[in-house]
């Protein structure tokens, strides 16, 4: 089953796998996780209650969405969940006829593309402000 229903998350489950195995957030603490969850429209996957994958979006729901934090449990690779998971996200209602798209990746490319998503076309006009090292805790 896929949900959007945030009561169903497992926070704990979500937070382990972006601060230990996700390579993203490495770090990252359970407020700004759970503060994140709270400000997303979020996708989880479930195995008879249990969380096995999840995505957020974060979005105006007219122009644009950020897709993210998009993970498999591990032991549920390789089943087609990951497939799954996109078709429902871009059919859901709200995220009809969005300008813009985007999503920041280094795996799973093959995936994406079959959901519409390339390579920044103009590269030259991106940019960002980013900080790798926001969820470290370092005494300076």
């Amino acid at each position: 089953m896929i949900s959007t229903d945030k009561k169903k998350l497992d926070v704990s489950l979500i937070h382990d796998f972006l601060t230990n195995e996700s390579g993203w957030s490495d770090g990252i603490s359970y407020e700004k996780v759970e503060k994140s969850i709270n400000n997303s429209l979020n996708f989880g996957i479930y195995l008879e209650n249990k969380l096995i994958g999840y995505a957020r979006v974060i979005s105006d729901f007219s122009t644009i969405a950020y897709l993210g934090d998009i993970f498999i449990l591990k032991e549920y690779r390789g089943l087609g969940l990951s497939k799954w998971l996109m078709e429902t996200i871009m059919e859901h209602k709200e995220l009809q006829d969005l300008r813009r798209w985007i999503l920041l990746t280094s795996t799973a490319e093959w995936l994406y593309e079959k959901y519409g998503f390339t390579k920044l076309p103009k590269p030259e006009i991106y940019m960002e402000k980013f900080n790798p090292n926001v969820y470290l805790n370092r005494e300076i």
